[in-house]
């Protein structure tokens, strides 16, 4: 994917149009990945949820800083995230990509997770483990130089796509901002109830 993709909007209108995206890996097993169905905006040094917020910079979130389409991976609790950071250099903000519908390399990614069905990559967390991702090796990277690879268009369109507060943002003025974009009714979104899916479409066009 071109780094243009990445600031030609703002970061909460690229995060919604990244919805149907195919998100690859280029594994030492084999090519993995599957649809963007759910990801987060994270907007900046105004942005209280931010890892940037008032314009924090560290060694550990310097991905931010950097030009669009840079990697950022960190860890939570011994669970490796993945973002991508848009806009210019030194305007910090980002993507997380929360969850994807496997497409690529599913027998790969149930060996790497130990798990099946929705629970495969129903998370941040949970969509690194079944790509096999468990470093921060590719943190700081552009991402076209690297074995991770995001479509130029959309795969699929989504029927309908909702806004929704991030998960696990409890403080801060910007805690129910709707940052969180996913495609509705896919099963793979993370805590959709099951009442909500349609096993049919996954909700796409």
């Amino acid at each position: 994917m071109a780094t243009s993709f990445f600031k030609k909007d703002s970061t909460d209108i690229i995060t919604q149009n990244l919805l149907g995206h195919e998100l690859t890996y280029n594994s030492p097993k084999g090519i993995i990945g599957g649809l963007i169905v759910e990801a987060e905006a994270y907007m900046g040094i105004e942005d209280t949820a931010a890892h940037s917020f008032q314009g924090h910079s560290s060694p550990a979130n310097e991905a931010l800083y950097a030009q669009a389409g840079t990697i950022y991976i960190y860890s939570i609790y011994g669970h490796y995230m993945l973002d991508v950071a848009t806009q210019k250099v030194n305007e910090p903000q980002g993507i997380l990509i929360r969850a994807l519908q496997p497409t690529h390399g599913i027998k790969i990614m149930e060996q790497n997770r130990q798990q099946k069905g929705v629970n495969l990559t129903n998370g941040p967390g949970k969509l690194m483990a079944a790509l096999g991702i468990n470093s921060l090796e590719l943190n700081l990277c552009p991402l076209q130089q690297t074995p991770l690879d995001i479509s130029n268009r959309r795969v699929k369109c989504p029927q309908k796509i909702i806004a929704a507060p991030r998960v696990n943002v409890s403080q801060g003025t910007w805690h129910d901002r709707p940052l969180r974009f996913y495609v509705a009714n896919n099963p793979y979104v993370s805590g959709i109830k099951k009442r909500d899916c349609d096993f049919q479409t996954n909700g796409w066009q």
